[in-house]
């Protein structure tokens, strides 16, 4: 038996990408596998659920949890990799502020599979049939996990020890974070393991921001052709690295495209999407209340704009349920 630290991978409610963040350390994760013993990683390796259930509690010195909290399994999950391991790391957005399945949280759990299973366009079912919990044929008892009406964020289920940013982290910020884990010189709990500065900060174009930023008109990047020196809200590009944590090496900016806030919010916000909608709110050049409106109104998706990554991690929480 290695002697090794051990570590651990888990996919709750994502897309994958921070799974492929591991992937992208290239050979880099050489590194890493000399220096821990990978115990659980289903995405990549022959693990069950057995097997870690199977090891003492506290064994995994750190256990990287991705995805949102969305379904009893996760929900399990997330208690049990709390349980045998020392450390809870929130791997990404989804897990850290509940990230694009969070924007679930506009609706409940019966609009979204009727949505999904009779609505949409693309589907043929006329017997409305849709996923249950519990389903009984020829005397075998068939279960899948249930869908919550809301999406938590990893915390909100089970005490988290620190948190990896981004849609997904850098291969950079990973390597780092393991580093750290390793090195035992821990931060405090709670840490946010990244640059508690705005990501224009980093921004290769931040000496082309102008001193008094004045925006007349709002624009999506395939309306203009964007310089690709110029800062991009001086362009009138939807670009919130004002608001947005750095860290992320400014990957999307240097892609020539708009932050879309997927690190967060720095230790000094409370709400992202509140501090977001200010920064966008303070340049806009008008003082008519009329023309003001019409301005903001250019905003697509406020809600899946502004809090697209941070929905259940705001106060607001969720829409409000409606009670029939």
């Amino acid at each position: 038996m290695s002697d090794k630290p051990k570590v651990a991978f888990y996919w709750c409610a994502s897309c994958g990408g921070c799974e492929e963040t591991v992937v992208d350390l290239e050979e880099k994760i050489l590194d890493v596998v000399a220096a821990v013993d990978i115990v659980f990683w289903p995405v990549a390796l022959d693990f069950k659920r057995k097997d870690v259930e199977a090891m003492a509690d506290g064994s995994i010195l750190a256990a990287f949890v991705n995805g949102a909290i969305r379904t009893t399994e996760q929900e399990e999950m997330a208690h049990l990799l709390r349980k045998k391991s020392n450390l809870l790391i929130a791997f990404g957005a989804c897990a850290q502020l509940g990230g694009v399945p969070g924007l679930a949280n506009s609706w409940d759990r019966q609009a979204l599979l009727k949505a999904v299973y009779r609505e949409a366009p693309s589907t043929v079912n006329p017997e409305g049939t849709a996923p249950q919990a519990e389903f009984a044929d020829h005397g075998r008892n068939l279960t899948l996990p249930t869908l919550f009406d809301t999406v938590k964020t990893l915390d909100q289920t089970v005490p988290v020890d620190y948190f990896v940013p981004g849609c997904p982290p850098t291969p950079k910020l990973l390597l780092q974070a393991v580093q750290t884990l390793l090195s035992g010189k821990l931060p405090e709990k709670g840490t946010v393991l990244a640059p508690d500065t705005a990501l224009c900060e980093e921004c290769p174009r931040k000496d082309t921001r102008p001193e008094k930023l004045a925006i007349k008109e709002w624009k999506r990047p395939h309306q203009i052709l964007i310089d690709p020196e110029k800062c991009l809200l001086a362009q009138g590009l939807l670009c919130l690295g004002s608001a947005t944590r750095g860290g992320c090496e400014a990957l999307c900016v240097e892609g020539n495209m708009p932050c879309s806030g997927c690190f967060g919010p720095t230790s000094r916000v409370r709400d992202y999407g509140s501090k977001a909608l200010s920064s966008l709110a303070s340049i806009v050049d008008s003082k008519d209340e009329a023309e003001i409106d019409k301005i903001l109104a250019q905003i697509p998706d406020p809600v899946g704009t502004l809090y697209r990554y941070s929905m259940p991690a705001s106060p607001l929480r969720r829409k409000k349920l409606e009670v029939h």
